[in-house]
């Protein structure tokens, strides 16, 4: 008798790995039936990772949307699971011990069914607790091995680590190939030595399909034991997703499996579902390159789940990067040649890190290490001159063991910031903090939520809860999503094909230098105003933006942007900011930069006191653009 081969679908993850958001609960709920009746799924990833700070990030309870989301599967008797990142829960940085145990708890109660726990750098210490807690809560625990390429990185070294984690209480053990660049052999290889530690214990293979391994490593895995294979459908398989559904259940069934058969009527349902969420509003926020599949991924190994960011980052960056070229009189640089140099830099740079798996949020670590020192090499500064607090704790252990050794520069680096490496439990750096939410919450008047659920989402997310709370996250994103929807690209009928080549580009913001005085200027199209082509939208209303606060300095320095992105004039709510006649020492951090999903401090290179702060607190600001001018 053939062997059962259970097909699990990736419904977060495809979109997660496609772009920014998640469809909305009353979506979700409508695409539940038709993957229901396709009949061919003994489970679907639900939530976890990034779907809950999504939900708040549009003003939606998460809470909500689980609860609803993940019902109809329970009627059904389809297993529901979830992503977690260990120590950092389902958010991007540590999470204390009782926001960790209260989550796996409440997850249950509100419909998953298992606990896919991972840890970003495979140190198993992170993943003790999540194994303990999610069995307390009566989910069933699945850990994670993070799937790279290094000389470290061996099918010897994964089947030591699935022991740990079977020997600290695992019941299965998922083969997590985030960059889908595990090669099809070793994969296999993986999979036999783990049956051969536990043979009845459940497998599950996840491979992203970017490098155009992971069709091949599903068939490895399945011939070697594995007992479960994620897929993606259309229309978001491949590219930086997952290997399609049919694709697979054809490739199974070839190869001898029992796989259960498709239901094509409710297949197509649910493809015509979700391009619908996509036209709606969701393909907004999907970059069209991450459709494509690309084989120079093998090189650095960059994970799916951040190709997305990443080629907006490249965009933006790009932008930031020739409006240097343009003012030191230097050739422009093309997409191509920056995308080209990252990848050959984070390669450069991994080995130098200690190998951290390219998986979130390391991978966003690695490569904006090696974005930033492209960025600021081509601009004729030093590799390392600028590093974010985040990738440092990453560095100095606070995050959990590398697997490799940091380098001796980055080791001398650290004791010139006068940096400390950390050796012990990274769960040790973070207190309890369900009492201190509790008590805020009393204080606004806001209520915990039944199972205390709405405690747990402020202090898993305090910020964009808060945002959530407010409103302020809707009104934003509501106001995104307006300016993608009037700033999209034209339907190429005969008719948008001769405006677009009759209108000319609109730009949103200029700087603007008035007898040495620089202004960023903000432009308006006003629709009611006809241009002398006829065509409406063109005449621009101008509001100059002036400095938040000035004095005439006679000899002014000034303090640039060091890269793109949203300045903070300080890094915590309520700490005091720079002033006006204060005086900054070289070295002194001055505000900070958030780009790339990090914070940034911005270091003066020059000394004085200030006369002028050009900025305001989350303005967008370019790399080179004057942020303070000191006298």
């Amino acid at each position: 008798m053939s062997k059962e081969i259970g097909l699990s679908l990736i419904y977060r993850d495809m979109w997660q790995s496609s772009g920014k958001y998640m469809p909305r609960v009353d979506q979700l709920v409508k695409v539940a039936e038709p993957i229901i009746d396709m009949g061919c799924f003994r489970r679907i990833e639900t939530n976890g990772g990034g779907f809950e700070q999504i939900n708040l990030l549009y003003g939606e309870n998460p809470n909500k949307s689980v609860r609803e989301w993940t019902q109809p599967f329970n009627d059904a008797g389809i297993q529901t699971h979830m992503l977690e990142r260990g120590l950092n829960g389902i958010r991007m940085y540590p999470v204390p011990r009782d926001v960790r145990r209260l989550m796996f708890k409440l997850k249950k109660i509100q419909g998953t069914d298992i606990a896919r726990s991972f840890d970003g750098l495979n140190d198993t210490r992170n993943l003790q607790l999540s194994i303990e807690y999610a069995k307390e809560g009566g989910m069933i625990s699945q850990c994670c091995l993070c799937i790279t390429h290094s000389e470290l990185h061996t099918a010897d070294y994964y089947i030591k680590m699935a022991g740990e984690l079977i020997d600290m209480g695992a019941q299965e053990i998922c083969i997590k190939d985030m960059a889908g660049i595990g090669r099809p052999v070793t994969v296999g290889r993986i999979v036999e030595g783990i049956k051969a530690i536990k043979s009845d214990i459940v497998v599950q293979y996840h491979g992203h399909s970017g490098p155009g391994f992971s069709v091949a490593s599903s068939l490895e895995a399945a011939r070697a034991g594995a007992d479960f294979i994620d897929v993606a459908m259309e229309p978001l398989s491949y590219g930086t997703v997952l290997a399609d559904l049919i694709t697979v259940h054809e490739m199974l069934k070839d190869a001898g499996f029992s796989v259960p058969d498709i239901n094509m009527k409710a297949y197509m349902q649910a493809r015509s579902l979700t391009q619908e969420f996509i036209d709606e509003f969701l393909g907004y926020y999907i970059n069209p390159k991450n459709r494509h599949m690309n084989a120079l991924l093998i090189g650095p190994g960059l994970p799916g789940g951040m190709m997305g960011s990443l080629m907006a980052d490249l965009e933006n960056n790009l932008a930031s990067l020739n409006k240097w070229m343009d003012k030191n009189n230097k050739p422009a640089v093309t997409q191509d040649e920056l995308l080209v140099a990252l990848f050959e830099e984070v390669q450069h740079v991994w080995p130098m890190m200690g190998y951290p798996p390219l998986v979130t949020p390391y991978s966003q670590y690695v490569k904006n290490a090696a974005l930033i020192n492209v960025m600021q090499m081509m601009k004729g500064k030093e590799r390392w001159s600028l590093l974010d607090d985040n990738t440092w704790d990453m560095l100095l252990g606070k995050s959990g063991r590398l697997p490799g050794t940091v380098a001796d520069e980055l080791k001398a680096l650290a004791k010139a910031q006068e940096r400390e490496f950390f050796e012990g439990d990274p769960q040790d750096l973070q207190p309890d903090a369900l009492g201190e939410f509790r008590a805020k919450m009393e204080e606004n008047g806001w209520e915990t939520g039944p199972d205390d659920e709405e405690l747990f989402e402020y202090a898993m997310h305090p910020a964009q809860y808060e945002d959530y709370k407010s409103g302020k996250a809707k009104t934003a994103f509501e106001k995104d999503l307006a300016e993608r929807k009037g700033t999209a690209e034209p339907k190429t009928t005969p008719a948008a094909v001769q405006a677009s080549a009759t209108t000319p580009a609109q730009p949103k913001t200029l700087n603007i230098d008035v007898n040495g005085e620089k202004f960023k200027v903000s432009v308006s199209y006003d629709a009611n105003l006809q241009s002398s082509n006829g065509s409406n939208g063109s005449a621009p209303a101008v509001e100059i933006k002036k400095p938040v606060v000035s004095t005439n300095g006679s000899s002014a320095k000034s303090i640039t942007a060091p890269l793109e992105g949203t300045v903070y004039m300080t890094k915590e709510t309520g700490d005091s900011g720079l002033k006006v006649g204060d005086y900054v020492n070289v070295g002194d951090i001055v505000c900070y930069i958030e780009a790339m999903k990090v914070s940034n401090a911005v270091k003066s290179e020059i000394e004085g006191t200030v006369t002028e702060i050009l900025v305001n607190d989350s303005d967008d600001v370019l790399d080179d653009d004057v942020l303070i001018r000191l006298s």
